[in-house]
């Protein structure tokens, strides 16, 4: 009987080690596009508990992610299935210095570019979110810019 439970508890030791992913078991990216990778595939996914581990926690951030979240849970089904089922294209990686990357990216799905900062801080590399929505809003104030000083 003992034998039948130790062999019970190594085949749940070995299941559960085998669906544990690298944020559920504590590691944590080796690189930006790694980590930037993990974050958009975790996203496109839906487990938004797991894109946040990739994540710069900051109260920004959260808010972006928390209201993205929101908007993938009002979608429909099919539309969800299409994320899932998505691969992701890398189309510039840009590194800005030792500890920060720019990348643009897109999903096979919605093929819309995006991009995403993603920050080295104590040694991890983290996705900073409110990036994409503080670099679309420069993008916008360069072109109000240029449209003054235009006319």
């Amino acid at each position: 009987m003992k034998k039948k439970n130790y062999l019970l508890f190594l085949f749940l030791l070995f299941f559960a080690a085998g669906c544990s992913n690298n944020s559920e078991n504590g590691k944590k990216p080796e690189n930006d596009i790694d980590a930037a990778r993990d974050f958009i595939r975790a996203a496109l996914d839906g487990k938004f508990d797991q894109a946040k581990s990739y994540m710069l926690l900051d109260s920004s951030n959260l808010q972006f992610l928390d209201a993205v979240e929101r908007n993938y849970k009002k979608l429909d089904e099919a539309t969800k299935e299409g994320y899932r089922e998505a691969s992701i294209n890398i189309h510039l990686v840009d590194p800005v210095n030792d500890s920060t990357t720019v990348i643009i990216y897109s999903n096979s799905f919605k093929n819309d570019n995006d991009t995403l900062r993603v920050l080295k801080t104590n040694q991890q590399w983290e996705v900073d979110l409110k990036y994409i929505f503080e670099h679309d809003r420069d993008t916008l104030l360069n072109k109000i810019n240029r449209i003054d000083t235009v006319q």
